[in-house]
């Protein structure tokens, strides 16, 4: 008699063998314990097949915003550097007329500021201006710019270009570029080796790339070439890999390392961030848009990525690369799943109908389907 296979196992195995995606990491940890971490298929399948490895690197896409630019954002606020009531235009003099007078960081955070969702705003600049700092700066002008399309704190609509523009904030208060604030906030004070961003004109960062196997993504028809450790955003490459909205790569450990973080502060375990403000940032702010964030993070809002079980004091989000995190409180579960879902094609979607399958299969698995 055969055993009978593990769920996830079967499901992630699975989910490579109708190509949902080429390769995936997942990880579920319960209460500070990892209870469950393989990798399953390919890290790369164009032009050479090469395995998946529980250490392989990704490219994390819109994880990017609530693991370093919200995380710096609190951080900032903590100190007293920021406020969350503050006008973006205190900061952006650009948005000092009409109804951007009125925009605050936390309508940034919670995608409510009235910006459109993204623009592609890297065919605007001039070949020799992609990936310098001068195109970084022309984007986040051009940004400034963008008209609204709605009042400040009517609608949710979610935005890359808010993004942007709290990156570009979170710089200017920090005193620093965003991967260099990262590293001083949050990296080096978590012990954390296995994640960062990867300027693309930064020999140190290609060092840190070639040094580890990392995901590939797509085959860019804007630059020509199956894109392996360098961030597959076009925007976010057209600012040189670093940008409040994109350009963060890691492995899964890392990511959890980065996760964890968020939770060990609301338990008062951290000397990161209070607990407070922590617990502040993760409350769905439901006087805004229709609630559908917390600050800097979503929540579960039918029919959600995260399943059916996950409680509604969850918080999670996306990257288009095929990445996501979901954290529940009521249970102190986490999981991270990391996919290259867009390798070698961003056409491939059938990964919208999996992300809630595989976290309905980890919460059965655990909990057995049990009402909390």
């Amino acid at each position: 008699m055969s055993a009978v296979p593990h769920p996830l196992h079967a499901a992630m195995t699975d989910a490579v063998s109708n190509a949902v995606f080429p390769g995936g990491v997942l990880l579920v940890d319960v209460a500070r314990e990892i209870v469950f971490f393989d990798a399953y298929g390919s890290a790369a399948a164009d032009p050479v097949a090469e395995p998946m490895t529980p250490d392989t690197v990704f490219d994390l896409a819109s994880l990017t915003k609530p693991l370093v630019t919200a995380a710096l954002t609190l951080s900032l606020v903590a100190e007293r550097r920021l406020s969350l009531d503050d006008r973006v235009a205190t900061h952006l003099p650009g948005w000092a007329e009409g109804a951007k007078a009125r925009v605050t960081l936390r309508h940034l955070l919670t995608h409510t500021a009235g910006l459109p969702a993204w623009r592609p705003l890297y065919q605007d600049l001039e070949p020799a201006l992609v990936a310098t700092p001068e195109g970084k700066r022309h984007i986040v002008t051009t940004v400034v710019q963008e008209p609204l399309l709605s009042e400040p704190g009517a609608e949710s609509r979610y935005s890359d270009l808010g993004f942007i523009l709290l990156g570009a904030v979170a710089e200017q208060s920090g005193s620093h570029p965003l991967d260099e604030l990262a590293h001083q906030r949050l990296l080096t004070p978590l012990g954390l080796s296995s994640v960062g961003y990867l300027p693309v004109q930064d020999p140190k960062q290609r060092e840190w790339s070639t040094g580890r196997r990392v995901a590939a993504t797509e085959r860019c028809p804007w630059r020509g070439r199956v894109l392996r450790g360098e961030v597959h955003d076009e925007n976010a490459y057209a600012m040189g890999g670093v940008a409040g909205h994109a350009g963060l790569f890691g492995d899964a450990l890392g990511v959890r390392g980065l996760v964890r973080a968020w939770r060990e502060a609301t338990l008062g375990r951290s000397a990161l961030w209070p607990a407070d403000l922590t617990t502040q940032f993760l409350t769905r702010q439901s006087d805004l848009g229709q609630g559908g964030w917390t600050l800097g993070w979503t929540v579960p809002t039918p029919p959600s990525t995260s399943g059916r079980f996950f409680s509604q004091r969850a918080y999670g989000h996306l990257g288009f690369t095929g990445t996501s995190v979901w954290v529940d409180p009521d249970r102190d579960l986490t999981v991270i799943l990391l996919t290259n879902r867009v390798h070698p094609t961003r056409d491939n979607q059938s990964i919208a109908a999996f992300r809630p399958a595989i976290h309905d299969a980890v919460y059965r698995w655990l909990f057995d389907g049990s009402a909390r």
